[in-house]
This record gives structure tokens, sequence and C-alpha cells, in this order.
């Protein structure tokens, strides 16, 4: 399929709402991926899955995080080591690995 047919079938009218097609293009969207509302042929918004929601989530935050390292090791500062972490907080390993277990509970 070439670019423009992908493109055109990921757009959707907001009419097709008003006709009562939502449960099509929801069903849509989890078969074939997003789609973006057109409204007065301008876009409105975009539908996603949540399963796309939470990667697009997940990639922002890892992009974040990757922003902030970056930021940090490009300030000079030293890093420090895992132990050092642990007495400067006065968090024990055990801690840690009690809260890790209730997270897996």
């Amino acid at each position: 399929m070439d670019a423009v047919t992908v493109a055109m079938k990921s757009f959707v009218s907001i009419s097709d709402f008003n006709k009562g097609m939502a449960g099509n293009i929801f069903e849509s969207v989890r078969k074939t991926g997003p789609k973006i509302v057109l409204k007065h042929n301008e876009p409105e918004c975009v539908l996603l899955s949540p399963e796309d929601y939470e990667t697009l989530i997940d990639r922002i935050e890892d992009a974040e995080d990757y922003a902030l390292a970056v930021k940090r090791l490009s300030s000079g500062s030293k890093p420090i080591s895992w132990e050092k972490m642990l007495e400067m907080t006065g968090i024990t390993e055990e801690e840690i690995e009690a809260a890790e277990d209730d997270e897996i509970e």
C-alpha cells in the first residue's frame, strides 16, 4: 500500500461518531492502530488503544529519563556508587527488596 492510502485509512470523520459508528471505529483502532479524528477537515484528536497509549507514555518517560541522565552526566558531577547512594539516603538493601516484593504481589 502506498503512503497516501495508509494515511487516508488513518483518518475518521467526527460525523461517523454521530452516525453511531463509534463501536466500529474503536474496533478498527484495536485492529489497525491509531485513528485521527477530523472535525471540519481539521485534526481534532487521536484515538489510541490502551496498549498503544501505555507504550507512548513509557517511551515519553524513557526519553525524559534519558535527557535527565545526559544533563546530569554533562554537568561535570561524578556518579556515585550504589553503596554510597544507600549510605546517603539511609535506605537498606533489605528495604529495597521488601518494596520490590510488595510490587510483585
